[in-house]
């Protein structure tokens, strides 16, 4: 079994988040975390991987320093490494996104391929959708519980108060949430394996069956309007209230004229 697992360099968000003029994040400036649905999903191949021996391949989108959270995944067990890198890919939405991630796979063998639901700089759980309609591919998303019976994968997909229990002939894709199960750690001897692994680096030039209008900045059909740094709040009114009842009367006055009750 081959299984593709596509991972995401998210900034850490508890570090702050900066813009570039053009509204696109300043990836280059800020601390970065392996995105934790994406985390999620890999911790599901690797349980795949010792249950079936499957090879399990982490594909990245991103600037070079993405490299590391390949090697982040590579010391928790996975075996490959692959990062898309290039500036024409630069400032891509979700559409442009999936089509060069979608580009990348085609030069891949793969059985299952595992993508996070979403990641936490977008929050738009589109791009493993879009990669799964590039590519031809049925889809699953909002995975809890992931197992592979024979030559399909069953899948407990979250749905509002409840799950439906899902099942699809391989190969397939589907997405993960965070709370899919805990993920491992990194050991000494993967560290060292990570340390000396080569990771595979495509350009634009390695893309299959892309179009150049669909790449990038360019290639993105969001538009972004407006986009700034987290704005700091003022400290607000401050009142003294000379007891208990005069509180309770100042904050209920201030809910009704807000007309919340």
């Amino acid at each position: 079994m081959k299984i593709i697992v596509c991972i995401k360099q998210v900034p850490d968000t508890k570090g702050g988040v900066k813009f570039n003029p053009d509204g696109t994040l300043d990836r280059g400036a800020m601390l970065a975390i392996m995105n934790p649905d994406d985390k999620a999903g890999l911790e599901a191949a690797l349980r795949l991987k010792d249950q079936y021996g499957a090879e399990v391949t982490v594909l990245t989108m991103g600037l070079p320093k993405a490299a590391d959270v390949l090697r982040e995944a590579i010391a928790m067990g996975a075996d490959k490494g692959v990062l898309v890198t290039d500036r024409v890919l630069g400032g891509a939405d979700t559409w442009a996104t999936s089509t060069t991630i979608a580009g990348a796979i085609r030069n891949l063998d793969y059985d299952l391929i595992i993508t996070g639901r979403q990641a936490i700089d977008g929050d738009t759980a589109q791009v493993g959708p879009q990669i799964a309609e590039h590519l031809g591919l049925p889809v699953i998303s909002y995975a809890q519980d992931l197992k592979v019976d024979g030559d399909k994968v069953v899948v407990k997909r979250q749905y509002d108060d409840g799950y439906h229990m899902l099942e699809v002939k391989m190969p397939a894709l589907v997405t993960a949430l965070a709370e899919l199960n805990d993920p491992r750690y990194m050991t000494p001897g993967g560290i060292f394996d990570a340390c000396k692994a080569e990771i595979t680096t495509w350009g634009r030039a390695d893309l299959k069956d892309v179009d150049d209008a669909n790449l990038g900045l360019k290639g993105s059909p969001t538009k972004i309007a407006k986009a700034s740094d987290k704005v700091r709040k003022g400290a607000g009114e401050k009142v003294t209230p000379e007891s208990p009842e005069d509180a309770v009367a100042y904050i209920v006055g201030k809910l009704k004229e807000k007309h919340v009750i």
